[in-house]
């Protein structure tokens, strides 16, 4: 069976259904097994890997997450260009409920995870623009292409919870820049820029954060009924978006390693 793939997705159930001849790849890491076995297969003719961040069985909470070991064993199986679909809670009144949102910035306000490959070294990443430019151009175009509406931009507030914000912290957060807010874009991101990989996220607004405007806070049962009502979109979005990926990276981010400290290696 063929373990290698060059495109990966990190994201809820669903998707591994789809690939074509899929199969399990068992992998383990430097930094101890990812959140699940990999499911290896093929869409449009590209190989994909998928990969549930928090488990089949949601069994990992989002600051327990094991990150550094998802991104490494995917860039180890061959997988250079990254999709990562996620529920958010949107910052800004307009953007309610089923609002697809392609984030351009990201504000890390998490704190206690392992964020980082490098362990000694004076090794400092680029991190300025925290996602692939050539990703993002390809799901909006693909959005577009299929009808589907996509607000083409936004800074992506990332929290630690598993707790959901107070009123103060979302308006707090809104007045920061915020579009919108997660518990998991971080430090996801900067792991596959340490990596040299393409990172793409693609997010889908589950509620309205609680500082935003009515008389409820989030919860869970409407952020995970949001989400399964808006899968089948989110899966049309992936699927035709790695069908359009492009075969040969001309983006940055295959050189953000470029002049870095020799002793960091990769996989």
């Amino acid at each position: 069976m063929n373990s290698t793939a060059d495109v990966a997705v990190i994201g809820g159930s669903g998707l591994y259904s789809l690939l074509d001849d899929a199969h399990e790849a068992q992998l383990d890491t430097p930094y101890g097994p990812p959140s699940d076995p990999i499911t290896v297969g093929e869409v449009a003719g590209r190989r994909v890997a998928f990969l549930p961040r928090h488990g089949r069985d949601h069994r990992h909470p989002p600051h327990l997450i094991p990150y550094r070991a998802n991104l490494w064993a995917l860039r180890a199986l061959g997988a250079r260009q990254i999709l990562a679909p996620c529920a958010v809670g949107g910052l800004r009144p307009d953007l309610g409920a089923g609002t697809f949102v392609l984030p351009d910035q990201l504000i890390d306000r998490t704190s206690g995870r392992e964020r980082t490959y490098v362990d000694s070294g004076a090794v400092h990443v680029n991190f300025a623009d925290p996602y692939c430019p050539a990703g993002r151009d390809t799901v909006r175009a693909t959005a577009g292409a299929t009808g589907l509406a996509l607000i083409p931009t936004g800074t992506m507030v990332v929290v630690d919870g598993p707790r959901f914000s107070t009123r103060a912290e979302s308006r707090w957060y809104a007045a920061a820049g915020g579009t919108v807010i997660n518990m998991t874009g971080a430090p996801e991101a900067a792991l596959a820029r340490e990596l040299a990989l393409c990172y793409t996220t693609v997010a889908l607004v589950t509620d309205l954060d609680a500082g935003v405007e009515g008389e409820h806070g989030v919860t869970q049962e409407e952020v995970f009924r949001v989400f399964k009502d808006n899968t089948e979109l989110m899966r049309t979005l992936l699927l035709a978006a790695i069908a359009n990926l492009p075969t040969e990276r001309t983006c940055p981010c295959p050189n953000t390693l470029d002049g870095l400290h020799p002793g960091y290696a990769l996989p």
